[in-house]
């Protein structure tokens, strides 16, 4: 049997924060997302320590303020990518208005910490959004580009494919063939049972 599952990350991250802070027995209060304020300054003891449990979760502490404005750009590109609504605006205008920075300076500043482009990662996430939905098997791809703001099948096909080197169909057929094997073994398995 298989389950499918999908993931708040922002409200799963926020959570094991919060339990992490809790356990330390630190006093903090957390503002915007990936953002703690400690009402007592940590101990180099306590940060580490700290720190060390975060990464046993995949999350780490950002040391400079450039990384952690690079990380904050990737966050709200997340976000708008993976929203359940569709949000109605450019990406540009969405994510300068949500770190009230003009883009041109995000964009440059993300290039030099992240040595790629902003347009990039956007195409990146829109890309895993894509193919989690095919995976699901609940919408067409007409309905996939719509939802992830593509002008038509053809525009998401052809990024699809440059990012993965196959096309969203071809995807959709590997999955379901993947899916009736499956299938095929669990039967197998329950008739010998």
């Amino acid at each position: 049997m298989k389950m499918y599952v999908k993931f708040d990350f922002n409200a799963l991250c926020k959570k094991v924060l919060d339990e992490k802070l809790k356990e330390h027995g630190l006093k903090y209060r957390l503002l915007n997302f990936g953002e703690v304020e400690f009402y007592e300054p940590l101990t180099q003891e306590q940060h580490n320590l700290f720190k060390k449990n975060l990464e046993d979760y995949g999350i780490e502490i950002i040391e400079s303020q450039k990384s952690a404005l690079v990380q904050k750009i990737k966050d709200a590109i997340v976000e708008l990518v993976f929203s359940d609504e569709i949000i109605p605006v450019k990406a540009s205008i969405y994510i300068s208005e949500k770190l009230n920075h003009s883009y041109g300076y995000l964009s440059n500043l993300f290039s030099e910490v992240a040595f790629t482009s902003i347009e990039n990662f956007i195409i990146l996430q829109k890309i895993e959004h894509a193919k989690a939905l095919i995976i699901r098997n609940k919408q067409s791809l007409t309905e996939i580009a719509h939802k992830l703001n593509y002008s038509s099948v053809a525009h998401l096909s052809t990024q699809f494919k440059n990012t993965t080197g196959i096309t969203p169909s071809q995807f959709q057929k590997i999955i379901g063939k993947r899916r009736r094997v499956q299938s095929t073994v669990i039967n197998h398995k329950m008739q010998y049972e």
